[in-house]
């Protein structure tokens, strides 16, 4: 373990930032320039480039007639019933980019989720069985685009690394022969194992299935059997033969049966419809609904879980009690984010009421306000928590996913608990299996970074990094500030981190190029309201993550709730094009797909900023680089 710090002049690793007559343009100015003159740069680049254009556009000028315009990529999803699973932007010949192979090599992760080749799309089935963790998934064994859905299937002693096995179902029968769909596993006190999941029939009906292992005893489960009378459970009057999907894990009731929800809906109110079964074979639907959300849309990849009030540890879906609170979560067909909200569940009722209506689910918390999306939790006995898997889909074209030959990962798993200081929201937080890639950390301590500057933190490789830090803000800067900022800022409608204010932005550029051409920023801003106290935001910023123009370049985030006397805290894993940030413990989550074309390889640095036009900030950093998982599949190919 090393360390360094940038507050010692005496330090031999310090070098102050240039003032504009000592910048004479080589590297060193350039990665320690003021955050201003590094825009003025970048500006007076735009503006060259756009010149040479100007000269040369006549000559190019039939390229980029309306006839040479792409046609948006075929819609893939929302036919069939599922959401859209292409890419949602319309990119012309102008907007085309010429990725090489290079390029697009580097953009393969190396401790996420993913198959060999090929689209992958919702985590299905995910559990601990005899000693292995179980991770199913919507995969195409054909193509980088979604369609010919069946399940892969890969197991892991931890979570990290991974052995991909054949594949588990295929659409061989009528009721899933339009595709084997998201599902959950259900593991009985006996120790068998339920599988329930959606097919969509030869004449696209979404019903229920019934499947499970053909050998109990096989610790990898390889081969599995559909139930002969299937489907289990067909639309109910009233709903729409394609707007009922994707069974939940089952919990035991008083009443000595096992209880699962569907998502569903009906005009635009989204819905839980409820099912009681003793022997997950016939169902009774119960009357009403677990709960509904009037504007929200179709209701997919529902989740319904309890966590503790008062304990760490994750609970197993069955426990209910006075001591616990029950998470329903819900996919949002309509803008395809995943909501959560806490609150009572009724078992004599069966409904679940929230605790605050004001964020109910649809309006309230997002489990992550990027890239993140159809997640599943399920309860590892093994640890004694709880798990969550999200699908981080792809933002850019689909021409381009094409030609590298894969699209989507999954996140990190994340354990899930309660927040029990603030009471309202969810924590989480990275399996801590994670820490077993960490490689030779180095600290810098007591950084003092002051407002409109960035450092480099030179570490060497950049393209897989665990990155613990917390920030301290000037108690001058804080108490002078004048009240009545920006109590309407939003990340996404802000102008990133360029946009500074009295308190910020700060916090890191990642995947940045050495004159910081690319980069992609995740950090703090905070405002003063009216009221005087202080609001802060976690952000991620990907307008300048790329200079590629067919990728999408939002900038990502919400507010994090921050406790009287808690430094600001964040944690970052860098791995090739994900990003996944987690502010304060994990109150808030961001995840960004990001695809560099220049800060790749060798080129990739990393750098601490502070944009804040008064607050001095002083930050202790810990940076692990992360080794590759092991993730491999069978040699040979498999074969439905």
């Amino acid at each position: 373990m090393s360390s360094k710090t940038f507050s010692d002049p005496e330090d031999p690793t310090y070098t102050p930032l240039p003032d504009a007559a000592e910048d004479d343009g080589d590297h060193e100015a350039c990665r320690r320039r003021p955050i201003g003159r590094t825009f003025m740069v970048i500006l007076g680049c735009c503006l060259l480039v756009l010149f040479v254009k100007s000269l040369v556009q006549p000559i190019f000028q039939p390229m980029f007639t309306k006839e040479a315009v792409v046609p948006m990529p075929v819609s893939r999803g929302p036919a069939a019933g599922v959401s859209e699973k292409s890419t949602h932007r319309l990119f012309s010949a102008v907007d085309s980019f010429p990725w090489s192979n290079t390029m697009l090599s580097w953009q393969r992760t190396a401790f996420h989720f993913q198959p060999d080749r090929n689209w992958m799309n919702d985590p299905n089935g995910p559990m601990f069985y005899k000693g292995w963790y179980h991770f199913f998934y919507q995969y195409n064994p054909h193509a980088a685009v979604w369609g010919d859905i069946v399940w892969g299937h890969a197991v892991s002693k931890d979570l990290i690394h991974w052995l991909h096995l054949l594949l588990a179902m295929v659409p061989d029968q009528w009721y899933d022969i339009n595709g084997v769909w998201t599902g959950s596993a259900t593991i009985l006190p006996d120790g068998k194992i339920i599988m329930l999941y959606t097919g969509s029939t030869n004449e696209s009906v979404q019903v229920q299935n019934l499947a499970y292992p053909a050998d109990p005893s096989d610790p990898l489960l390889i081969n599995w059997v559909k139930y002969s009378k299937n489907p289990v459970l067909v639309p109910p009057p009233g709903i729409e033969y394609k707007d009922f999907r994707d069974p939940t894990t089952a919990w035991y009731t008083p009443d000595k049966k096992w209880r699962i929800v569907i998502g569903s809906k009906l005009n635009k109110t989204g819905i839980t419809l409820v099912y009681d079964t003793v022997d997950f074979k016939s169902y009774e639907l119960q009357k009403g609904v677990l709960h509904a959300v009037p504007g929200t849309g179709m209701w997919e990849c529902v989740d319904f879980y309890p966590v503790s009030k008062t304990g760490k540890n994750g609970l197993d879906t069955s426990f209910d009690g006075g001591e616990v609170k029950h998470v329903l979560k819900a996919s949002m067909d309509d803008d395809r984010h995943d909501y959560y909200a806490l609150g009572t569940y009724v078992h004599n009722t069966t409904t679940w009421i929230p605790d605050d209506p004001a964020i109910d689910v649809g309006y309230g918390f997002r489990y992550d306000y990027g890239k993140l999306y159809a997640s599943k939790t399920f309860y590892d006995e093994n640890k004694e928590r709880r798990v969550l898997w999200g699908w981080i889909p792809e933002s850019d074209s689909e021409k381009a996913d094409v030609k590298k030959g894969w699209a989507s990962v999954q996140s990190i798993p994340r354990t899930v608990v309660l927040d029990t200081k603030t009471g309202s929201n969810l924590l989480q937080w990275p399996v801590e299996e994670i820490n077993g890639l960490r490689m030779g950390r180095t600290d810098f301590d007591n950084v003092e970074v002051p407002a409109g500057t960035v450092l480099s933190l030179d570490i060497g490789e950049t393209t897989q990094l665990d990155i613990v830090a917390e920030f301290e803000i000037d108690e001058k800067a804080l108490n002078k500030t004048l009240v009545g900022g920006s109590e309407e800022y939003s990340c996404s409608a802000s102008g990133g981190a360029a946009q500074q204010s009295a308190l910020g932005p700060f916090g890191f550029l990642v995947l940045a190029e050495e004159c910081l051409l690319e980069q992609t920023a995740v950090y703090f801003y905070i405002v003063k309201g009216n009221d005087g106290r202080l609001k802060t935001h976690f952000c991620s910023d990907q307008s300048r993550s790329s200079e590629a123009s067919d990728v999408d370049k939002q900038i990502y985030g919400s507010t994090v709730p921050v406790l009287k006397g808690e430094k600001l805290t964040m944690r970052i894993l860098v791995d090739h094009s994900i990003v996944e940030s987690f502010a304060q413990g994990g109150r808030t989550c961001i995840t960004s797909r990001v695809y560099p074309t220049k800060a790749i390889y060798g080129a990739n640095r990393l750098f601490v900023f502070n944009n804040a036009t008064e607050a001095t900030v002083n930050t202790s950093i810990k940076i692990w680089k992360l080794s590759s998982a092991y993730i491999h599949g069978f040699s040979n190919e498999q074969k439905m």
